[in-house]
């Protein structure tokens, strides 16, 4: 039986930060085309996740016949990054990496999105995520109104 249409989920090793980065500037090009041009080249990206992102992050990449379909980030309890291949979406791999987050965040985990953002916006509210604040963007570099996101146990809980 072959495993290419098994999507498994793995922790990033540097040997990925290329492919990341790839991931990463494509789906904001496509999710996000309110964003201002990226002014950093792949390979600074790839170097910025190396270098950064995976030595201050627990990071989780999506893998389906050994390619790499997407990755999550996570930095204490803060998802810092969930990014999918734009040509991969709407699959459950997001929710997969999405899911692997809440394993390792006990007592739940936040994150920031872009109020523009509504697709991700309601892919967290599906996944019981709900808004505890927003900001008019000085918070964040883009300088565009976001909001904070909270998900917890027991907001999902059926007991």
């Amino acid at each position: 039986m072959s495993d290419v249409g098994v999507t498994e989920i793995r922790l990033a090793e540097a040997a990925d930060a290329a492919v990341i980065a790839r991931i990463h500037m494509a789906s904001r090009v496509v999710t996000m085309p309110y964003l201002p041009p990226q002014k950093r080249s792949h390979d600074q990206v790839a170097r910025w996740i190396e270098d950064v992102l995976l030595k201050s992050c627990r990071t989780w990449v999506a893998v389906r016949g050994g390619e790499i379909l997407g990755y999550a980030a996570l930095e204490g309890d803060m998802l810092e990054h969930l990014y999918l291949r734009p040509d991969v979406r709407r699959q459950g791999i997001g929710t997969l990496l999405l899911d692997e987050i809440k394993r390792h965040s006990p007592d739940g985990v936040s994150l920031h999105v872009f109020q523009q953002n509504t697709d991700a916006r309601a892919f967290y509210d599906l996944h019981g995520f709900t808004v505890v604040d927003t900001s008019d963007g000085h918070r964040n570099m883009e300088n565009l109104p976001d909001m904070t996101l909270r998900w917890t146990p027991a907001s999902t809980s059926t007991r």
